[in-house]
């Protein structure tokens, strides 16, 4: 039984070699990937992984009380016979969400406080083991002496201690830490000797909208400190109305940038319960000026995704429009990643308003064949006329 195993998998590793199989491609599409029949129909339609190897999709029939589980097995197959790999996915249902594309107003509050830098309006004669020397800005202090920091209210009272010293947790990178940190006096108080703040503010795009609950999806990347390292682990936040007043065009070397302009703690129109990797999440209390109703479209997973003409939707030039870009490359990444794709944009009137990708569009969606398959996420540097994007897999 194992001897004939072998010479299976032998055979098949043998033709994999000969018919020049993307192999790497079809081990790197991780388990828990959206995909849908269409997907399937797709991919072998434009024969995604060769033209020797086909996909099969088959709904795992369980049911956990009166649901039906979304689980499903995608089998790659040699000649459409052989099996080579079986991954498990997630199936969508054919519901479609709101199509975003306009700019929103961001306010978060970290669960934490986010170190900003030395403040030097305290005498600190030796500085070796004090915070100013052990954090570096954009550190996320999240604990002090094992009592996790609510507001920035809370720090001075678990300053108020005997000992010269504090253990703190903290991020740096994503990771977590813990060091002991030297307190400093200044006017019989007990201080870091460092300024932090609670609050993040920006601009970002809507991406989707729920239909039924109205939850929806932005940015399709997370919110960061000052540095880029560290994802902002946040409390709460709401979403506003913006209003473009401007925009700085994209040029070589120089990331463009919408101006924009919106009124914290007026005229809420949702709120932030989650800032993860793949962008931020909440629900809606007020659709005006947000959703088009009649603007809807089914969630496309990265099995259907190829190469050739796409568009992005953006507001811009001040109304929702499709703009044409070109898929360039659709990486099919172990890890989660928020640059699945890459793009180059090809409409004139877009390159002529922006010169390209800018900041402030990040979460733009990104329809192709009508679906929504993903989000802007960054530009290049070098190229403001390409940029990247994350799949809806991801953002789901």
């Amino acid at each position: 039984m194992k001897r004939n195993k072998f010479i299976y998998i032998l055979f098949i590793f043998i033709m994999l070699i000969l018919v020049n199989i993307p192999f790497k491609d079809i081990y790197n599409f991780e388990n828990g990937a959206i995909v849908t029949y269409d997907d399937v129909k797709s991919s072998n339609k434009n024969n995604l992984f060769g033209g020797f190897v086909k996909t099969e999709l088959n709904r795992n029939e369980l049911s956990v009380g009166t649901a039906k589980t979304n689980d499903g097995v995608l089998t790659f197959k040699l000649f459409g016979i052989f099996p080579i790999r079986k991954v498990k996915v997630n199936m969508l249902n054919d519901e479609e969400v709101y199509i975003g594309g306009v700019p929103i107003g961001l306010a978060l509050n970290a669960d934490g406080a986010i170190v900003v830098r030395e403040n030097k309006d305290i005498e600190i004669k030796d500085k070796e083991n004090t915070a100013c020397k052990k954090f570096k800005p954009g550190d996320i202090i999240t604990e002090i002496n094992d009592v996790k920091i609510k507001s920035l209210d809370d720090i001075p009272k678990l300053l108020n201690v005997k000992d010269k010293d504090v253990e703190v947790k903290y991020l740096r990178d994503n990771k977590e830490k813990k060091m002991l940190v030297r307190l400093v006096k200044d006017n019989d108080e007990n201080k870091f000797g460092i300024y932090v703040k609670d609050d993040i503010s920006g601009v970002g795009t809507l991406t989707f909208v729920n239909k039924k609950d109205l939850n929806f999806g932005a940015l399709g990347h997370g919110i960061t400190d000052n540095q880029g390292n560290n994802i902002v682990p946040i409390s709460n936040g709401k979403i506003y109305n913006c209003n473009v007043i401007g925009i700085n065009k994209g040029q070589h070397n120089k990331p463009g940038e919408l101006r924009c302009l919106f009124v914290q703690n007026k005229n809420i129109k949702g709120l932030i319960d989650d800032n993860n990797k793949f962008g931020i999440y909440g629900k809606l209390i007020d659709t005006e000026g947000l959703i088009d109703k009649n603007l809807t479209a089914k969630i496309g997973g990265r099995l259907g995704v190829k190469t050739g003409k796409a568009y992005i939707v953006s507001s811009v030039s001040g109304i929702r429009e499709e703009y044409e870009i070109e898929i360039i490359k659709a990486s099919y990444q172990k890890k989660a990643s928020d640059k699945s794709l890459v793009f180059r944009v090809k409409d004139k009137r877009l390159l002529n308003l922006t010169g390209g990708i800018v900041q402030g569009m990040s979460g733009s969606p990104i329809i192709q064949d009508g679906k929504m398959i993903g989000a802007v996420t960054h530009v290049f540097l070098s190229d403001p006329t390409k940029g990247f994007g994350v799949y809806c897999d991801w953002m789901m």
